[in-house]
């Protein structure tokens, strides 16, 4: 839970970068990528994470201009990539001038669940960390080269001069 809007920039800062190195790795085709039949695709999921931080934030009454129809998804990944870029920046600057630390301690009625507005900024955080992991799997999947995001990837090893751990 969030008590200051500075501690919440930074890691929001940190967060998005890691976020958008997912998202521009994405091409049109991965897009369709799924898990399994009938389940949410890699361009579905991508797309709910740019289009949750309006859905979710909106819930406390702060106003910033970004997508929030999670349906139809867009065929295109760079338009995602470049919205998400948008949103993320446009939902930080929204935080940083609407409220106050003071207003981070505000209780709102979320998705039928009481929380403060420091707790709603973690789970917006947290629900991207969530979706982020599950773009991963997929992209394995589609083939695309996956970035480290917590630490280096299998494929970013080698690049900082370091063997891979054994599979």
């Amino acid at each position: 839970m969030f008590v200051t809007l500075e501690g919440f920039s930074q890691l929001w800062k940190h967060e998005t970068v890691e976020t958008q190195k997912v998202l521009d790795q994405l091409t049109d085709a991965s897009l369709h990528q799924e898990i399994a039949p009938g389940h949410w695709t890699l361009g579905r999921i991508a797309w709910h994470i740019v289009t949750a931080v309006k859905v979710i934030g909106s819930q406390t009454g702060l106003s910033f201009d970004s997508p929030e129809k999670d349906f139809p998804v867009p065929d295109s990944a760079k338009y995602i990539a470049d919205s998400y870029r948008k949103t993320s920046e446009a939902f930080l600057h929204a935080v940083e001038t609407q409220w106050s630390n003071q207003k981070l301690q505000e209780v709102h009625n979320i998705f039928g669940q009481n929380m403060t507005n420091g707790i709603l900024l973690t789970f917006v955080i947290q629900h991207q960390i969530h979706h982020r992991g599950q773009m991963t799997v997929l992209m394995r999947q589609a083939g695309l080269t996956v970035p480290g995001v917590y630490g280096p990837s299998k494929e970013e090893w080698a690049k900082i001069g370091m063997e891979a751990p054994k599979m």
